[in-house]
């Protein structure tokens, strides 16, 4: 590659790198860690990890509850991890932000509630549109929705080079469709979506458009009132935060026409024996004891994607994975599932090699130090489009080194080696 080419590299990188422990560990019998397996879960940086340690020893207290200077503090530091959510979504209101588990639970929530009541509440007769190349969180719901109401799923398909094919798009959504969820960038293909264009196409017949940027979030800069989209959500183990900790954005007039998901404290205004009325959101929808350390390590881990900046961690991966995808198209039998071109794509790459199998690929790297992902990746659907049981992925990220993809190029050739391969 050109110097030109290579100038989206952050220019800080090794500093950076030294941000994240776990990086300078050695694996495999002494060699050094090659970590090409962010889109699964992202390595995180030492100030999360301080600032959850430095909650749990200072200021551990249940929050909204506790009449005392503990209690205080854990409530100031929860919320204040919603305020730096809502900042990082340049979300209208902070009370959109709602913490979930996961990006899962958040899909989940969206799913169920729209089954039960309400003025958004799916019936026969109703369309719930997704996309062929989703995770499975954003699959399965949205089937038992169907199979609960008597609601129809449709889907866009996937052209050969692995886009949505948004041909027949006016077919898909029509007076009908209520619903319209799709993925921001896939975790298989890495392809970037339209989310804009067809969120405006959904609003044009008054569907309410749900967006899953559990990829997005970690590598381009997400902005929920340019998206178009009514519910967004992400999950903090992709963002260099904590697992156990997951958004839901909504719109205020959305949010406010579901029910309560789960029942319990802190999501009522007052419980009497005959029934009970709710509090208003965020709280409505977060039953119970939330994941407060987890919450705070989040607020924690966007800071710090904010200061080194959304737009120059984008460059980066685009940069690197150009890199990638030049260095992969040397390998003999090698084929990659999705856009060739970086500008259309995100870090994870998926990719097969004739004549060896993916958990075969992934051992023989994993000997020499090298950590990706092989299996369907939670898509499977995706998988069966271009006929493959699985793949191997490789996802960096803004810690990527091109010398970590160079491992990979070099590691590919030894395992074709390794395997015979002419």
């Amino acid at each position: 590659m050109t110097t030109t080419q290579l100038s989206g590299l952050l220019p800080e990188l090794e500093v950076i790198r030294a941000d994240f422990p776990i990086l300078s560990r050695t694996v495999a019998g002494g060699l050094p860690l090659v970590y090409l397996d962010s889109a699964n879960t992202s390595q995180k940086p030492q100030v999360v990890i301080d600032t959850m340690v430095d909650h749990l020893e200072r200021h551990n207290a249940n929050v909204a509850r506790a009449m005392h200077t503990l209690g205080a503090e854990a409530t100031e530091a929860f919320e204040g991890a919603r305020d730096v959510v809502a900042r990082f979504l340049n979300a209208p209101s902070r009370d959109e932000v709602i913490f979930t588990k996961n990006a899962s639970e958040a899909l989940n929530l969206v799913a169920n509630t729209l089954a039960w009541a309400g003025p958004l509440q799916l019936g026969e007769g109703d369309v719930v549109v997704t996309t062929e190349m989703e995770h499975h969180s954003n699959i399965v719901p949205w089937q038992l929705l169907t199979e609960r109401t008597g609601a129809t799923l449709k889907w866009f398909g996937i052209t050969d080079d692995g886009r949505l094919d948004l041909s027949n798009i006016d077919e898909l959504i029509t007076e009908r469709t209520k619903v319209v969820t799709l993925t921001w960038v896939s975790n298989m293909l890495g392809t970037i979506n339209p989310v804009a264009e067809i969120a405006r196409r959904a609003h044009e017949v008054g569907a309410i458009v749900v967006v899953d940027a559990s990829q997005a979030a970690p590598q381009l800069p997400v902005d929920v009132v340019a998206s178009g989209a009514d519910v967004l959500v992400f999950t903090g183990h992709k963002v260099v935060g904590p697992t156990g900790i997951g958004v839901l954005w909504g719109r205020r007039s959305v949010l406010e026409q579901l029910p309560p998901f789960l029942g319990g404290g802190e999501m009522i205004e007052t419980v009497r024996m005959e029934r009970s009325t709710y509090a208003p959101i965020p709280h409505k929808f977060e039953a119970g004891t939330p994941p407060i350390v987890e919450a705070v390590g989040l607020g924690a881990a966007l800071e710090y994607l904010t200061h080194i900046g959304l737009d120059a961690i984008h460059a980066h991966e685009q940069t690197v994975t150009a890199y990638a995808l030049e260095g992969l198209a040397t390998i003999p039998g090698l084929s990659v599932l999705g856009p060739l071109d970086a500008a259309d794509r995100g870090g994870a790459i998926s990719f097969e090699i004739a004549g060896v199998h993916p958990h075969d690929i992934a051992q023989v790297l994993d000997s020499r130090g090298i950590a990706v992902r092989a299996g369907h990746h939670c898509a499977k659907p995706a998988h069966a489009r271009f006929g493959v049981q699985s793949s191997t992925r490789m996802s960096s990220y803004f810690y990527t080194s091109l010398a970590e993809i160079d491992a990979l190029v070099a590691g590919l050739e030894y395992t074709r080696s390794y395997f015979k391969l002419s």
